[in-house]
């Protein structure tokens, strides 16, 4: 598997790549990982590809039945395809890098243009949300596999003991807001006017959840009364989907898979529009409420299992066989 983001980087953020390979491996498939970090470099991707063909290649290297490649820019690199190919495409490989004026930036451009062209050569392209076709030509194999949860980790704890885990006080609200403040995709400024408005009427805190460890998530999503989910852009949000797992009502502007994710959950709205009135309006709704999502954000969640969303992948890696072979490949060696 090849990912330009792994746990090795202090920086990551990309949990579900590393919780997919742990998954894998717990299923029986024999994943070894290739990780390098691009950083917007031509030469570290250059780099990165040499190193990769001599595994490929090189004299006593393991044989690998194919290549699973974690988004497009990371295809670059087993290209030209010595082994059956599959990617998975995020989101902002197809759709690009946003600015502030929420276009794709010059770098981005370049990453669709890029992406999309890495597609065509793929045996298989998983998309973690349907909307994202519309990015890709037809004639690429395309199947929709969201990010998984490992319900495990994000489960329903009890706010007062969520709260004192945190060191938080057992009063007030709490309004979570999770992803970087400073990249123009999340909109920051956005939540933190909304929740000015809702202040006038409904006394809340913004907490930013951002560059919290993984497994101190949980604790966040069940001390909080909602999460306000305010981005540009996405593939299929994992904030959303994890905040479901720990019953945490959540109020979003329409964005991705978004409206699907939320459709009959108590205390979640997706608001007519993605301007600070609405969302302050939707959160006042929600908060008043005082009341969680009453078990159904985490009945929507088990449908996000990885262990069942494990299974159709290892399902497109046989379909991939099969087509390059000829014949059913019943097992599966090394990725």
């Amino acid at each position: 598997m090849i990912t330009s983001e792994w746990a090795s980087d202090p920086k990551h953020t990309a949990h579900f790549i590393a919780r997919q390979v742990r998954f894998l491996r717990a299923a029986g498939v024999d994943v070894d990982v290739f990780s390098f970090r691009g950083g917007r470099r031509p030469l570290r991707y250059l780099a990165a590809w040499a190193r990769l063909q001599r595994r490929l290649v090189g004299r006593g290297a393991r044989r690998y039945d194919l290549v699973h490649a974690q988004f497009g820019q990371s295809g670059l690199l087993a290209l030209p395809k010595r082994l059956p190919l599959v990617v998975t495409f995020r989101g902002d490989d197809l759709f690009g890098i946003l600015g502030p004026n929420g276009r794709p930036t010059p770098a981005g451009r370049l990453l669709q243009w890029l992406s999309r062209r890495v597609a065509r050569r793929a045996d298989a392209a998983i998309l973690v949300s349907a909307h994202l076709k519309q990015y890709l030509t037809n004639g690429v194999a395309t199947y929709i596999v969201p990010s998984g949860l490992d319900l495990d980790l994000f489960r329903c704890i009890p706010r007062a003991e969520a709260r004192a885990h945190l060191g938080w006080p057992s009063e007030g609200r709490r309004v979570l807001f999770v992803g970087d403040p400073g990249d123009p995709r999340k909109r920051y400024d956005l939540a933190r006017q909304a929740v000015e408005l809702l202040n006038c009427t409904l006394p809340a805190e913004l907490v930013i959840g951002w560059r919290v460890p993984h497994e101190e998530m949980p604790f966040y999503m069940s001390a909080c009364d909602a999460l306000v989910f305010t981005s540009r852009e996405e593939g299929s949000p994992n904030a959303v989907k994890e905040a479901l797992a720990c019953d945490l009502p959540v109020v979003s502007v329409p964005v991705a898979d978004v409206p699907l994710r939320l459709q009959g959950i108590p205390g979640c709205e997706v608001c007519a529009d993605d301007s600070p009135p609405a969302i302050a309006a939707a959160l006042e709704r929600t908060l008043g409420r005082g009341d969680r999502s009453q078990g159904r954000g985490r009945e929507a969640a088990c449908q996000l299992d990885e262990r069942l969303l494990t299974e159709r992948v290892i399902g497109i890696y046989r379909s991939v066989l099969a087509g390059t072979n000829g014949h059913h490949a019943p097992e599966l060696a090394h990725v």
